[in-house]
């Protein structure tokens, strides 16, 4: 079986808007405008990272109205989180798809948002690993200070980790160390990204440039207006997301673009599993140069 990476941001690609907004900023009392308004003046004042800026807020804000935030708190906001249509089914169906090819589809998810709150979800089991930010809790188990922050940065770093096999966040050696690209276990070319931020840009071009695919997924939503992601860009219409994510084709920045339609009629369906077709050929034809090569050391060694 050859393996293959599905790797996934969350919010605006897995699911409808930010995870912040189905129970937590609801129990602060206000509204999406007002949170997000708040994390984008903190960061503009100090010119601060976007993401730590949200996730200080969120401590900030549950500080001063008296709520305690714990890990297992953080996993039930997760579950009322709003997956685009078909995401439940969509890896029973891919990975079905790619065992009948000989492909071990394996799937991550790369994401600017909560790893507590994705890991409350109803996908949460169907990934390999959550790469996303998360807090250190206290003694108590009270959330009490980031512990790990995903901008576009440090994305493109668990893209490397992904590709070499590397699980532990703190693990900052070995992805330093040379590995030669034929012993990484999953090749860049075994990868699909699906994106939809600007947090995503710098995978969507990686991926791509070393032989995956990347594909930039759109809803059909429109924003709260004033309203802000938790990556920092504001929320766009639908229109306007799609005129984005199409301009990431012209930008020779993805491969494809897709509305976030996950069922087996939709178009992400034929696009992906196009892709792994592609990666079954591509992996027989390597095989068969292989092959040949060596018959022709043997050849000439007679």
């Amino acid at each position: 079986m050859i393996d293959v990476a599905l790797i996934y941001d969350f919010d605006g690609t897995l699911a409808h808007g930010n995870m912040q907004e189905y129970g937590f900023i609801k129990n602060l009392g206000m509204t999406n405008a007002e949170f997000w308004s708040k994390c984008q003046k903190l960061s503009e004042k100090n010119d601060a990272s976007s993401i730590l800026c949200y996730m200080k807020t969120m401590l900030k804000e549950a500080e001063y109205h008296n709520i305690k935030i714990t890990k297992e708190q953080f996993r039930r906001f997760g579950e009322s989180v709003e997956l685009f249509v078909g995401v439940e089914a969509w890896f029973k169906e891919i990975n079905e798809y790619g065992k009948k090819r000989g492909l071990n589809v394996k799937h991550f998810i790369n994401s600017s948002g909560l790893k507590e709150m994705i890991e409350g979800t109803k996908i949460a089991h169907e990934f390999e690993q959550i790469f996303a930010c998360s807090f250190i809790y206290d003694a108590n188990g009270v959330a009490e200070w980031p512990a790990v922050a995903v901008d576009f940065t440090s994305k493109t770093q668990f893209m490397f980790k992904i590709n070499k096999g590397i699980r532990e966040i703190r693990d900052d050696k070995r992805i330093n160390e040379y590995i030669d690209e034929a012993q990484r276990p999953l090749p860049f070319n075994k990868m699909i990204y699906f994106g939809d931020g600007e947090t995503d840009i710098p995978c969507m071009k990686l991926v791509k440039q070393k032989g995956g695919y990347s594909i930039a997924v759109y809803s059909g939503e429109s924003g709260e207006s004033g309203e802000m992601c938790s990556d920092g860009a504001s929320v766009a219409t639908s229109k306007q997301k799609q005129k984005r994510a199409f301009k990431l084709i012209s930008d020779d920045r993805v491969n494809f673009v897709c509305n976030a339609d996950y069922t087996t009629s939709g178009e992400l369906y034929k696009v992906v599993t196009t892709i792994l077709d592609k990666m079954q050929k591509d992996h027989e034809f390597d095989l068969l140069l292989k092959r040949h090569k060596e018959m022709a050391v043997r050849v000439n060694l007679a």
